[in-house]
């Protein structure tokens, strides 16, 4: 068999998923959203780590060798920015899934490539499978660069360079960005493929988005002062409603993301639950390793994948049982 048999004999055993997840990613690449939505993140990444690294530098100068200094990069909120920038990632990473996916089937079933689409030799899932995929691989690489750039800036501007235990905890850190943006990114696709405008689609999810963002606390505290309604002299009643909110808040994709990147850039988190004052007196003064704060931190991983497999399978068999026309 000559070359060039080999190779369309290895392009026909391509999977079909693989060939539309390269061509939508190159898409979203040369899209006008990747470009605007790298140049937001790298603005707040710049912003954030900016004013983090003048609030530590001088503790830079007096204990370069301290554990996780570079780490706070990431936590550590100074002014004129009042939020660090794992608190802003958290707030803006939804759009990078809402962005990438609320469009990614009614686009096509309104421009009529979609019966284009699955009257070619692949199956019908695989159109699918392929756009999510793509999806992810987008945002894993947008993660990727705005790390490079916090990362640069910090060397930079610290003069101190990530130990290894520290680069470590920034990548597990990135695969759980990775799968709290992959929730929204399955939440969009869903609603791109039940709803038939891409517009409803994404006021949809970014409704949700901010409800979830601005009330799911609220939410989760009235719901828990219902259930397990506080009495002011009685202190189980107050932890049992404390301890209630905290489980009904942690329903919310958000709060999953919070408690797992707070253990993983801060390695002096002990524990993500609620702690009495005989527990911290009790507690010894030190920082886990990364070993630990996976323990600490693999429900909330395991939560974020699972909502988004769920996700995904509820927009599978959605798709799956539609109609397409020509």
């Amino acid at each position: 068999m000559t070359v060039t048999g080999l190779r369309t004999g290895w392009t026909r055993r391509k999977p079909g998923w693989a060939v539309i997840a390269r061509k939508e990613f190159a898409d979203h690449i040369l899209s006008i959203r990747f470009v605007a939505l790298l140049i937001l993140l790298s603005l707040v990444a710049l912003s954030t780590v900016y004013t983090a690294a003048g609030a530590l530098r001088d503790v830079a100068q007096n204990a370069s060798g301290s554990a996780g200094l570079f780490l706070r990069l990431f936590t550590v909120q100074a002014e004129p920015i009042p939020l660090s920038f794992m608190t802003f990632l958290g707030f803006l990473a939804p759009i990078l899934g809402i962005a990438f996916g609320f469009d990614a089937i009614n686009n096509e079933r309104a421009q009529g490539t979609l019966s284009r689409l699955v009257s070619q030799p692949i199956h019908r899932d695989d159109v699918i499978n392929g756009k999510v995929v793509a999806g992810l691989g987008v945002v894993g690489l947008l993660a990727a660069i705005i790390t490079s750039i916090v990362a640069g800036l910090g060397i930079v501007l610290l003069g101190i360079t990530p130990e290894a235990g520290e680069v470590a905890r920034i990548a597990v850190w990135m695969i759980a960005l990775v799968a709290f943006v992959g929730v929204w990114l399955a939440f969009a696709v869903l609603c791109s493929t039940a709803m038939r405008r891409p517009s409803t689609a994404a006021l949809v999810a970014i409704g949700v988005w901010l409800v979830l963002t601005l009330f799911g606390g609220l939410l989760a505290q009235v719901t828990a002062d219902a259930l397990a309604p506080v009495d002011a002299g009685d202190p189980v009643s107050i932890l049992d409603n404390a301890r209630l909110e905290q489980s009904l808040s942690r329903v919310s994709p958000i709060v999953l993301y919070e408690e797992a990147a707070t253990a993983l850039l801060n390695p002096e988190t002990r524990t993500l639950g609620l702690v009495t004052f005989g527990q911290i007196d009790r507690a010894l003064v030190s920082d886990l390793s990364l070993q630990q704060s996976l323990l600490l931190v693999w429900p909330q991983l395991v939560g974020l994948i699972a909502t988004t497999i769920v996700i995904f399978a509820i927009a599978y068999v959605v798709f799956m049982r539609q109609e397409v026309r020509a």
